[in-house]
């Protein structure tokens, strides 16, 4: 099930939360969290039923070593151990559903062999799951956990405003959070800044991130060679795509988890306003870039090991970061860019050099749009394509942009160019939704631009698309 869908908004979400909130008020705690537990897993296998048992055994099983881990006095065998059996069970689940078909792939290419593939569909959500208790089990290990009980650690997995597409979220920000009585009680104030958040989410991903998807799919996914003004129109579509639809999702979920009283952690602040490629890294999808700094980039060593050392680990966890995303070379090319310019960043700072904000901010601008072609295209031969025509090696006259229209009859190009300025403007220079939030004032101002925004969003959900993050 999709947020940006009728059947979540009008049906499963209401339902949720009125019987939700019923239960706490008399007095049936333990059967509100139950009910919210079954019904992020029927939210879960809306998708596909199939793979259910898949969130419930790997709950059971992290659930189980957690417990383990955190209880000394009742283990018998090596901590250490454990914890490794563990993370490799995790891993391995994980690599087996999103990587094996791609190693199959790459084995064939490379010995001439001929292996059959396997019928494997990506689980919903493995990618953010995975990592998640991953995390969970560390800090077990490390005593940073408390007990549990298995219901709030469920709860704590399966969440729905974060089960699908993050934030990946983190048990020492949530469970105190199911476990604060008064947040089992409505809020009108939460609920007030919770539908403010849905609706901008959802206008930028219905009115703003899947207009320019027509355009993305027409250019990225065709045999044609596009020209300079064309690849440019593309590659600058797509990363604006890319940011109202991953930017819009976050919202959802923020305004989601604030209807039931729960404040989920920042996933998105304003990315593209970054100076330099670390400074987008804290502003991009936050909860990654702390899961990998936390438990990939800090355990091997971080900077702690001397500057050589430090550019590799740097390197790895960005190349880690790529894979994750996917199982094709243009993610392992888009990781490989990314631990790149971190290590020139580190370089650089050496040298103590200031450079102007708008010069810097739009060379992480230029370097981010180039990196986003290999992050979107289906094959590294077609991203090196469209980069050979944004340096202007196949003509800059417009050929088929006309062609490509927003569902439009007319003025096609107009509307693409009024879009983009527009998104410019609100990408650099307007406060994002989490900053107008945090000055919200329930008012009749406010209801009035969420329910417009509501209202538009709805009637122009003509079918349901996913979102990017959707299958990571």
């Amino acid at each position: 099930m999709l947020f940006n869908s009728i059947e979540f908004l009008f049906i499963f979400l209401p339902i949720t939360f009125f019987i939700y909130f019923l239960l706490n008020k008399i007095k049936l705690v333990k059967m509100a969290t139950a009910w919210l537990v079954i019904a992020s897993l029927g939210f879960y296998s809306y998708w596909k039923i199939d793979y259910l048992p898949l969130i419930l055994i790997s709950m059971l099983f992290n659930y189980s070593v957690g417990s383990t881990l955190t209880n000394d006095k009742k283990l018998k065998i090596n901590r250490k151990l454990l914890l490794i059996f563990a993370i490799t069970v995790n891993v391995g689940i994980l690599c087996y559903y999103k990587y094996f078909n791609f190693l199959i792939e790459n084995i064939n290419a490379l010995f001439s062999s001929n292996f059959n593939y396997m019928n494997i569909m990506l689980p919903l959500a493995i990618s953010f799951f995975t990592f998640q208790q991953i995390a969970y089990i560390v800090d077990s290990y490390e005593h940073k956990t408390k007990e549990y009980d298995f219901l709030t650690y469920a709860l704590f997995v399966t969440f729905f405003p974060q089960l699908i597409a993050g934030p990946i979220v983190h048990h020492k920000e949530m469970m105190p959070q199911f476990a604060y009585l008064r947040n089992r009680f409505i809020n009108q104030k939460n609920i007030s800044i919770g539908l403010f958040l849905l609706s901008i989410g959802l206008f930028k991903k219905v009115m703003i991130a899947d207009t320019f998807s027509v355009f993305v799919r027409g250019t990225f996914d065709s045999n044609i060679i596009l020209t300079t003004l064309e690849a440019w129109c593309a590659s600058i579509s797509y990363t604006m795509q890319l940011y109202f639809d991953f930017s819009g999702y976050c919202d959802m979920a923020m305004g989601i988890g604030y209807l039931f009283n729960i404040i989920l952690p920042q996933n998105f602040n304003s990315p593209y306003k970054a100076d330099n490629i670390q400074d987008f890294w804290r502003r991009w999808h936050i909860t990654l870039s702390k899961f990998l700094r936390d438990y990939i980039y800090i355990p091997l060593g971080g900077n702690r090991k001397g500057t050589l050392k430090t550019y590799r680990n740097l390197f790895v966890t960005f190349l880690i970061g790529g894979i994750w995303h996917g199982a094709n070379w243009t993610f392992i090319i888009w990781g490989i860019m990314h631990g790149t310019a971190a290590c020139f960043h580190r370089i650089w700072e050496k040298f103590n050099i200031k450079i102007p904000h708008c010069i810097s901010g739009l060379i992480t601008f230029l370097f981010l749009n180039t990196t986003w072609v290999y992050f979107r295209a289906s094959s590294i031969e077609k991203a090196n394509q469209i980069i050979k025509s944004m340096l202007g090696m196949n003509g800059f006259a417009p050929i088929i942009i006309d062609k490509l229209r927003f569902s439009f009859e007319n003025g096609a190009v107009k509307i693409s160019i009024l879009l983009l300025i527009a998104s410019f403007i609100l990408v650099f220079f307007i406060n994002n939704s989490v900053e107008f939030s945090k000055k919200l004032q329930p008012n009749r101002i406010y209801f009035a631009i969420t329910l417009i925004m509501l209202i538009i969003s709805v009637l122009s959900i003509n079918k349901v698309s996913e979102f990017l993050y959707f299958q990571f």
